[in-house]
């Protein structure tokens, strides 16, 4: 190989032969641990920041099947021109369809069982176009919900919490009033329950109620709908797509995205990710020191050999070559280890943790406290590039200590009694 001599030598202290093993069993024995620790590092890293990843992508699509990608409204309360507005939403090639919507606050009230919702009048012809929630129904679809029937669907969690079933009937209390001589009295209607559905999100399964769009305006006495509803192609670029369409609609018009609905949870799984990174990278860290503690025994056990290449003519920088070179390929596959193992764990959690959870008799995600009942997986390239290159640069200066100590050795003190 015409490689330099101090990278030759850097390779064969780190795959010492067996009489080398055999003479400096507790030197290999370290580098070995610390080679582990560092994988260990990274794999719990990468594991970790992807099960994040997996949760949050698991929430954002719950979220998102009752959510609007992006929600054009008016300041004045109610749409007139909704037929324009959709329009011209449409236009942008990233919408991919639009669909008009009634919010409103209701109290929904059966025997002696009363509960606070959301009330949200849709269209049956094009709510699926713009919500995966329109698909997800039970016992009746938004078909069901008729102008003029007055049928209604329920988050199941609302349904259980009234405890009605299809075809019972719920009574829908408006808090806008209407002026009687007798005084102010409350608006009610009387709903069949035509069906529930669960969008995989406790918040909006027991606070979520949908009636077709012509019945909402008639409670609510709405002379248009509150807003459009979009769903885009890339949910990530609700954002931008938000801008853009605040620029390319009439003044007046609030156009707000899935993201600014809902910021304090996303801002706050952003800063735990963060401190995690932070915390897990201390274990990367841990293992570079226990590198530090390896290479300066090594140097001092190979003081005979520096000794020797430095009367031979080595320079101090060979010297210190040559025991970087040996710090860093521990680091290097120490690093390529941990990323291998943390992506295998990563991309292999749905079948791991259920042979776990069996193993042990233990189900660490029940049903009946958390909405997610397994563990989801997201590695991301953005996470795992990071993590390589600080692993790869906290091994690096691992070994600068010891390899500037092993470039002072002296040959004189060092063969003083070989």
């Amino acid at each position: 190989m015409n490689l330099p001599y101090e990278i030759r030598i850097g390779l064969r202290y780190t795959r010492a032969g067996r009489r080398a093993r055999r003479r400096n069993g507790f030197i290999s024995f370290i580098s070995a641990v610390s080679m582990a620790g560092i994988a260990l590092g990274v794999a719990a890293l990468i594991v970790v920041l992807s099960v994040m990843n997996g949760f949050v992508k698991e929430v954002r699509e719950r979220m998102l099947a009752a959510v609007s990608h992006v929600e054009i409204g008016s300041m004045g309360g109610q749409l007139f021109d909704v037929q324009t507005v959709m329009a011209q939403a449409r236009r942008n090639p990233q919408v991919l369809a639009a669909a008009p919507f009634v919010n409103a606050q209701g109290m929904f009230a059966h025997d002696d069982i009363v509960r606070g919702a959301l009330v949200r009048g849709i269209d049956p012809a094009l709510e699926p176009s713009v919500s995966d929630i329109a698909r997800k129904t039970a016992g009746g679809d938004v078909n069901a919900l008729v102008d003029g029937q007055f049928n209604i669907l329920l988050g199941i969690e609302l349904a259980r919490a009234l405890r009605v079933a299809v075809g019972d009937k719920v009574t829908l209390i408006s808090p806008q009033g209407t002026v009687t001589p007798a005084g102010v009295m409350p608006r009610l209607r009387q709903f069949t329950v035509a069906g529930t559905f669960s969008s995989g999100h406790f918040e909006f399964d027991s606070s979520l109620a949908m009636i077709h769009i012509g019945d909402a305006q008639r409670l609510y006495r709405a002379e248009g709908p509150t807003g459009v509803r979009l769903r885009l192609k890339d949910a990530e670029r609700a954002p931008q797509v938000a801008g853009e369409l605040a620029a390319a609609l009439p003044a007046g018009l609030l156009v707000r995205d899935w993201s600014r609905q809902n910021p304090t949870y996303f801002a706050a799984v952003r800063a735990e990710k963060r401190m995690m990174f932070i915390i897990l990278t201390l274990i990367v860290a841990v293992a570079a020191f226990n590198l530090v503690a390896t290479l300066v025994m090594t140097v001092t056990e190979k003081q005979s050999d520096i000794a020797i290449l430095r009367t031979l003519g080595a320079s101090p920088r060979s010297v210190m070559t040559v025991f970087i070179v040996q710090g860093a390929l521990i680091g290097v596959f120490g690093t390529l280890i941990g990323v291998a193992g943390g992506l295998l764990l990563a991309t292999n959690l749905d079948v791991i943790v259920p042979a776990i959870e069996r193993l042990v008799n233990v189900q660490f995600l029940p049903r009946e406290i958390y909405f997610i009942s397994s563990l989801p997986s997201d590695p991301r390239a953005a996470d795992i590039v990071p993590i390589t290159v600080i692993s790869l640069i906290l091994s690096l200066l691992a070994t600068l200590y010891p390899s500037w100590r092993a470039a002072r050795t002296r040959p004189a003190d060092a063969l003083r009694y070989d």
